[in-house]
């Protein structure tokens, strides 16, 4: 028996590859024999770096960079196969690197994720992928392009430097001083919202309060952000309001569409891609996965949809083995999970589970694999179907 296990991280309470190690040991009580290989995932989110280095046996690297507030920093970002850079923009521009009392989207900036790629650039890197998730920012990626050699005027011919604030003052985009190695390079947008750059759903009002902004603020974002809009409109034929994901992480999903030519994808597939998964999951009897709390939402771009559905695709059954399972969980039914089971075997607090989770995860996964001896037990009686009723 080969069995694969690929979780997220319990946030709170296990990492992705404590999971592995805790199926591994429970594994092993039910098929002593078996071969067990851990594989470190993540959706594009918080710890994607940490995952993709793990399971692609790369390395984590640090630049120094400017945080949202202009701080010189020391960030971090993964590098595999020798020339594949995976990028969390949240380790230069992410909202914890600004304290509460001074978050203000007017004043912060994505300069230090360009930044990062320039560093990239710089050893070699000509496939960059970069996790737009968790900013500190809605200065529509101006921050970010400016570090890669983009210039911003306004109509006095004043170079901006890339604040949110100075969104309504951009008159004109020089994008002839744009890093030419950026030519040859693959570009990655890991990016799983839907939003456009400006309206009800965009950058400002849906994301800008939660970086610190007043609704007179977010207003003011609007505004500037409809205008920032219009210029790339006109000098760059890009609507992006009608780019999916150009309002992400406050406009910087639509920079690195427009300037570098980004291609947008889902946080989990780029993941899969980069520590090649396909090719790790051959030979393999049973893949499982899970996350802290499956609903809805897992089949929104989420580890457990993409792990199931490349397992489905390479007809592997697959299981999950979650923290709770929450309304809509079923619906990964449809995305080449076959069976989902919960760490949860009593009624208890949420402070208790985290608290206890290796032991009720290590518990709950020794149930399922006796589960599993159990149908691979069965006995169909001749003349029996096996379809399910």
């Amino acid at each position: 028996m080969k069995f694969i296990f690929a979780s997220d991280s319990f946030k709170g309470s296990l990492t992705s590859a404590q999971t592995a190690e805790l199926l591994t040991k429970a594994a092993k009580v039910v098929f002593p024999g078996c071969e067990c290989i851990g594989i470190p995932a993540a959706d594009g989110g918080e710890g994607t770096v940490d995952a993709v280095i793990s399971a692609a046996d790369g390395k984590l690297v640090t630049a120094e960079v400017h945080d949202p507030l202009m701080n010189r920093i020391n960030a971090a970002y993964g590098i595999t196969d020798g020339n594949k850079a995976i990028i969390e923009m949240s380790a230069a521009s992410g909202l914890p690197l600004v304290p509460e009392k001074l978050r203000n989207p007017m004043n912060t900036t994505t300069f230090g994720t360009g930044e990062l790629i320039l560093d990239a650039l710089d050893r070699g890197c000509r496939d960059i992928s970069v996790a737009i998730g968790g900013s500190a920012t809605n200065d529509g990626g101006m921050g970010c392009m400016r570090a890669l050699g983009v210039r911003f005027i306004d109509r006095n011919g004043r170079e901006l430097k890339g604040f949110g604030s100075e969104l309504p003052e951009v008159a004109h985009i020089d994008a002839e001083g744009l890093d030419s190695r950026l030519s040859g390079c693959s570009i990655t947008v890991m990016c799983d919202v839907k939003n456009p750059l400006c309206g009800t759903n965009g950058a400002a009002r849906t994301f800008a309060k939660q970086k610190g902004a007043s609704p007179e603020i977010i207003e003011q974002l609007e505004n500037g952000m409809c205008n920032f809009r219009d210029v790339i409109k006109r000098e760059f034929g890009i609507d992006c309001d009608t780019v999916e994901g150009s309002g992400a992480a406050g406009g910087l999903g639509a920079a690195l569409r427009v300037f570098p030519g980004g291609k947008m994808q889902s946080g989990i597939e780029t993941v899969l891609r980069l520590i090649d998964f396909d090719e790790k999951l051959k030979g393999a009897d049973l893949v499982v996965t899970g996350e802290g709390c499956t609903d809805s939402q897992s089949v929104c771009g989420k580890v457990m949809q993409g792990v199931g559905m490349h397992a489905k695709r390479l007809g592997i059954p697959c299981i999950g083995l979650s923290g709770s399972l929450g309304e809509g969980a079923q619906r990964l039914f449809d995305c080449g999970i076959s069976s989902l089971h919960c760490i949860i075997d009593r009624p208890m607090t949420l402070e208790y589970a985290i608290t206890n989770a290796e032991t009720l995860y290590y518990n709950a996964a020794v149930r399922m694999f006796r589960t599993i001896m159990a149908g691979m037990n069965i006995r169909i009686p001749v003349g029996k179907s096996d379809t399910p009723v």
